[in-house]
């Protein structure tokens, strides 16, 4: 059936017009009971309201046209059914029952429209050309704005900085290749990306967040084909060159340089100092990173073709300008040339220097054979510095470590560098000598061993860097001391006697010639003499003889200013070997067998029959006079004295000079305890021996404690001046502290009074046990008279409970032992009258 055509201008007639507008009705939903499908939506809310037809469907090529049924949402995707046959309004076929409108409430179906948000505009982007720096002002929330850089070589490594902007947020990206494959990513700072084929690639960048907002500079440069790439001067790598300077525009991605030096040479690039994080990269005629270069400065060895490059930048862009300043290390230009030195005065073997801070210098000399150099490098300033010796390829032989000595491995050419610190703000001033260690140029006259008597060589340096060498002849196995020298060496410059040893001495391990090195660091003055000392102690010559003396005597033989000493002991033994200075002052001293190895260390000293010597110094230049005690050490001629002082005189005596023990012997039987009684300041040691002279304890005017003698008897006390006191008149006695025949103090009755004083130095009482309480107080005072006064208990066995300080009057609580107690009151040795007494603690 046609279809009528209406054409404009003309109107529908009414019949028609109704039946189009329900031929339109008919598409909507059928009434209940017909059995048809309900379509998916309605066009009105209500049957009997008004309806309206259908807007026209645009015109789409792609999308179906536009129908009466539900659109879906744009983001949901329409059945391919639904596509393929779209529902149209139709008119019914012949014979078929007209479409009635529904007389029943439709069913409602509401649609939600979700509108897609818009892309998030990006206001920056675009061609980014190598070399410039390109700003954005701002970048917000997911925007990503897009950059192309374009390399013309393949393989390319691109330096990129991406700068940290002023905004809240910092920016990060990625580069991808024309696939959209992701070849790396881009934190803010300096960043490197490898590239793979020649052309165009993508640099996105976006904020880490959803929202946000930032700001940044980007820029690039290729290490193949640089946008620009300077020239460096051609002696900045000669030492004393001033460097090239290189300004750096804030946010750029690299600078680049070219220069050119023979291959395989050694470069040292200078750190260029200031508060920029200056990187750099060397790269070789294929454009392949050799060496990197962290705080812009570092060694890097040329071993493959030019020409070179260098790149450089500063690791956070910042805005600045910094200095490139290189130095090659292998045949370098721009050295002083250093001649070998002599021994003795140097002359013009010497060169100066000034080095500025963080910098170096550099010497070159040259040497006919592989031989061992001392290196005198001397500081003009006080300051610390450093020095390396380089050979001709710039490899390190030998630095600055303990003593000054290089080795070089053979004859040729080689390079001295000294280094200031970066720490100092001034000029390092120095002045360097070298001086061959195998060669006897400028040594002085050969000697013998000087003689222990004799005084010491003197020798004289007359410049900051020079080094003397004095020549002698030894034998194998000689044992000697050289002092004032800095080592001793064999004729090929080896050193001697370098290890350690609990021996005093260098045994020679050969006959034949050494050479004794020596050299003074001089201060401001530019001439000076020192001594230096040559002797030795195997069989010495020179060494005054001592032989045993006897106690109670000054020691044997006077004091001498010689080092050494020859013993002459008759009859193997032990002795008491004591060396003093003239003021009583006690010195260390061995004593060595006639080669010169130690037999013992004084006091004590087992020895054999024979000469033996005594070594009172290791310094073979000392000019010290001192004395030597050598005694037996069982004691002979001892004066008796008492072991009851408190009932006794005590024992009066001199020493008269440096060195001379006193004895006396003691009563008291081996177990029982004994207490020295000696005046306040008393300048008076006093040992306590045994029988066969072995330490028991040592008794001192201050203090309070008693000696037990667990050795056999007989016991002596040997009695010598302190420290600095080489004369004295002496009161000394002793008491007997365990349980001694003291009067009884009793208890809880009247004070008991005693009188001491230079004839009385102590007063003793014994407290029965049935006298004192576990805890019981004691106290006295002095009544008249001068002077003080010290209280100590002991209990039954002559050991010490407890005790006070020297005063004219006190009192003390004691926790007293069960059993017989001693109270032991002993004086300065004035004469005074105390009163003492007792009383249980826990009632007084």
């Amino acid at each position: 059936m046609s279809r009528p055509v209406f054409r404009a201008g003309t109107s529908l007639p009414r019949l028609a017009l109704v039946t189009l507008l329900v031929s339109t009705l008919a598409v909507g939903p059928i009434a209940t009971g017909d059995g048809a499908p309900t379509p998916a939506a309605a066009v009105g809310s209500s049957d009997s309201g008004p309806t309206h037809p259908s807007a026209p469907a645009t015109s789409d090529p792609v999308s179906p046209p536009a129908t009466a049924r539900e659109t879906p949402d744009r983001d949901l995707p329409v059945p391919a059914a639904e596509r393929a046959a779209p529902q149209r309004a139709t008119t019914p076929s012949p014979g078929t029952p007209a479409a009635r409108l529904s007389t029943g409430q439709p069913r409602a179906r509401s649609a939600t429209v979700i509108r897609q948000p818009k892309p998030p505009r990006s206001r920056c982007g675009g061609g980014l050309a190598l070399g410039t720096v390109a700003t954005c002002g701002a970048i917000v929330d997911q925007a990503q704005d897009v950059w192309t850089v374009t390399t013309t070589a393949a393989d390319d490594l691109l330096l990129i900085q991406l700068g940290r902007g002023t905004g809240r947020d910092s920016v990060g990206g990625r580069v991808t290749d024309a696939t959209g494959r992701e070849l790396c990513r881009l934190g803010v700072d300096a960043n490197r990306c490898r590239v793979g084929a020649a052309g165009a690639y993508r640099i996105t960048l976006q904020l880490p967040y959803p929202t946000g907002r930032g700001d940044y500079t980007i820029a690039a440069e290729s290490t193949r084909t640089p946008s620009n790439c300077g020239q460096l001067p051609v002696d900045l790598f000669d030492f004393g060159s001033p460097g090239s300077t290189v300004t750096l525009p804030a946010g750029a991605a690299a600078r680049c340089h070219l220069f050119d030096q023979p291959r395989g040479a050694l470069l040292r690039f200078a750190d260029p100092g200031g508060p920029r994080d200056i990187r750099g990269l060397i790269l070789d005629g294929q454009q392949l990173t050799l060496c990197e270069l962290s705080y812009g400065g570092g060694d890097c060895r040329l071993d493959r073709p030019g020409p070179y490059r260098l790149l450089s930048w500063e690791q956070y862009g910042k805005e600045g300008t910094h200095l490139v300043k290189a130095q090659r290390l292998s045949d370098p230009a721009g050295c002083q040339s250093l001649p070998l030195a002599p021994y003795g005065d140097p002359g013009s073997a010497v060169n100066s220097g000034a080095t500025p801070a963080g910098d170096t210098t550099c010497h070159t000399f040259s040497t006919d054979a592989a031989r061992p150099l001392l290196v005198r490098a001397v500081s003009l300033d006080a300051t610390s510095f450093d020095w390396q010796v380089l050979d001709a390829t710039g490899a390190e032989v030998c630095a600055r470590e303990g003593v000054p000595v290089c080795a070089v491995p053979a004859a040729g050419r080689y390079t001295l560098l000294v280094s200031s610190p970066r720490y100092t703000d001034r000029t390092h001033r120095y002045e360097v000598a070298l001086n061959p260690l195998d060669r006897a140029d400028g040594c002085a006259a050969a000697t013998g061993y000087t003689p222990w008597d004799q005084p010491a060589l003197q020798v004289g340096q007359v410049a900051r860097v020079q080094t003397n060498c004095q020549p002698f002849t030894g034998r194998a196995g000689e044992r000697v001391i050289v002092s004032g020298a800095r080592w001793t060496q064999d004729t090929g410059g080896n050193r001697i006697c370098t290890e350690s040893s609990d021996q005093v001495g260098c045994v020679l391990p050969a006959d034949g010639d050494y050479r004794v090195i020596s050299y003074r660091e001089l201060s401001g003055n530019t001439a000076e003499t020192y001594p230096l000392g040559i002797r030795r102690i195997s069989d010495p010559v020179g060494c005054p003889t001592v032989r045993p003396g006897s106690y109670g005597a000054a020691p044997a033989g006077t004091p001498a200013p010689v080092a050494c000493r020859i013993l002459e002991v008759p009859a193997a033994g032990v002795y008491r070997v004591t060396a003093l200075h003239g003021d009583n002052v006690t010195t260390f001293a061995r004593v060595l067998d006639t080669a010169g190895r130690t037999v013992c260390a004084q006091v004590r000293c087992p020895l054999p029959a024979g000469r033996h010597t005594l070594l009172a110094s290791v310094d073979a230049t000392s000019t010290t006079a001192f004395a030597v005690s050598l005694l037996p050490l069982r004691p002979t001629g001892c004066t008796p004295v008492s072991d009851a002082g408190w009932a006794d005189a005590p024992h009066r005596g001199r020493i008269d000079v440096s060195g001379q023990v006193n004895c006396v012997a003691l009563p008291t039987p081996s177990g029982a305890s004994i207490a020295a009684l000696l005046p306040v300041d008393a300048a008076l040691n006093v040992d306590i021996v045994d029988a066969d002279g072995e330490a028991e304890c040592s008794l001192w005017w201050y203090t309070w404690h008693g000696c037990e003698l667990d050795g056999p008897a007989p016991h002596s006390a040997l009695l010598t001046g302190q420290t600095w006191v080489t004369q004295l008149a002496y009161t000394v006695g002793f008491a007997r502290t365990d349980a001694p025949a003291c009067p009884t103090l009793t208890r809880d009755t009247t004070d008991t009074t005693v009188t001491t004083g230079p004839d009385r130095l102590a007063a003793c009482f014994t407290v029965p046990a049935d006298q004192h309480a576990a805890r019981q107080t004691l106290t006295w005072t002095r009544t008249s008279g001068t002077g003080r006064a010290r209280l100590t208990v002991f209990d039954g066995t002559g050991r010490s409970t407890c005790g006070t300080d020297r005063a004219a009057q006190g009192t003390v609580t004691c926790a007293l032992p069960p059993g017989p107690v001693t109270v032991l009151l002993d004086t300065d040795g004035n004469t005074a009258t105390y009163r003492l007494g007792h009383r249980n603690a826990a009632t007084s």
